[in-house]
Order: structure tokens, then C-alpha cells, then sequence
């Protein structure tokens, strides 16, 4: 399943706090970029996923984010965005801040 527009105007504006996006369709999903600078994916399941490492994936494994799985037991350095933040445009554009200054 590949993201829709629908999908697209969704990440757009959940993430409008920050600015102009962009996005590039990859492999069934999305990724999302902040001053060119990618920050973020869409799965082809419609998950949202903050790129993240060492101290900044501990903050969101607290939250109880989860990483992203490529089916096969490997994983990314993505984490799902907090279920709270994905309703309100504030707080993801929050955690995308963190994601970005962590990069």
C-alpha cells in the first residue's frame, strides 16, 4: 500500500508548525524533510516515524515509541512519533524539533 495524498496533507499538517516541508516518495512510504534535512518517515501503513539515536531514541522509548521494523527482525534509526502527538500539531512539531537539533 502506497501513501495517498490524503496521507501527505496529513504529515503537512501535522509538521505546519515548523514550516515549509518537503517530501520525497520512497518505496511504498514517505520521508519528510525540514530545510532539506530528512526528519521523519511515513510508512506505507501510515505510521510516523522520528529519525532518532542514542539520547533522543532513549526520550522516545520512554514514551513508549516503538522502533521501526523492517520485517525481517532489522530495524532503523526511526521511532514511531508519541501517540499524544499525533492529534496535535504543537507537540509533534516539538518532538521534530528534537529530531532535528539531535541530527
Amino acid at each position: 500500500m502506497a501513501v495517498s495524498d490524503e496521507d501527505i496533507a496529513f504529515v503537512h499538517d501535522l509538521f505546519a508548525p515548523l514550516g515549509a516541508l518537503t517530501h520525497r516518495k520512497m518505496m511504498g512510504g514517505l520521508s519528510i524533510y525540514h530545510a532539506g534535512q530528512i526528519f521523519a518517515i511515513l510508512s506505507s501503513e501510515g505510521r510516523v516515524y522520528l529519525k532518532a539515536s542514542g539520547a533522543f531514541a532513549e526520550a522516545l522509548a520512554a514514551e513508549g515509541c516503538e522502533k521501526f521494523d523492517m520485517g525481517d527482525g532489522r530495524g532503523m534509526n526511526y521511532w514511531t512519533l508519541p501517540e499524544d502527538a499525533l492529534d496535535d500539531p504543537d507537540l509533534a512539531s516539538d518532538w521534530a524539533r528534537r529530531a532535528l537539533q539531535a541530527l
